[in-house]
């Protein structure tokens, strides 16, 4: 499966969740329920996976969590608030850059409609349009 189906159908299950809950709820609810409806989709997730950091060459095993990698290909990261801060999306892009992937998405539940709280953020992405 390429990124692009495999971010469809994300955002697919996404904005099934928040019409059927709303805002409002805890991001671990979010993702609890999203990662079910991945994996019943037939993808592969990781929930809280780490992300070490090297500095100097020394390793520092749990730099950061990312909220869940599916198909080990695309991060997914996880908001419920009403505006997503600015550190988030740079955050996510230092994801990418230490796990050198090229895909993520920022879903934010916390908005009135998903789409309002949807950002995919590349890294050194290129799309193959053949």
């Amino acid at each position: 499966m390429e990124i692009n189906q495999i971010t469809g159908t994300i955002i697919e299950e996404a904005i099934r969740i928040h019409r059927e809950v709303g805002p409002g709820l805890l991001e671990s609810v979010y993702e609890a329920v999203l990662a079910k409806r991945l994996t019943n989709r037939g993808l592969k997730v990781q929930c809280q996976v780490p992300v070490p950091v090297v500095i100097d060459g020394e390793d520092f095993p749990v730099g950061f969590r990312m909220d869940m990698l599916v198909e080990g290909i695309v991060i997914v990261e996880l908001k419920s608030v009403e505006d997503v801060p600015a550190v988030d999306y740079k955050r996510v892009q230092t994801y990418l850059r230490l796990q050198d992937l090229r895909i993520a998405l920022l879903i934010n539940f916390g908005r009135e409609t998903l789409l309002e709280g949807l950002s995919r953020i590349a890294n050194k992405y290129i799309e193959d349009r053949t």
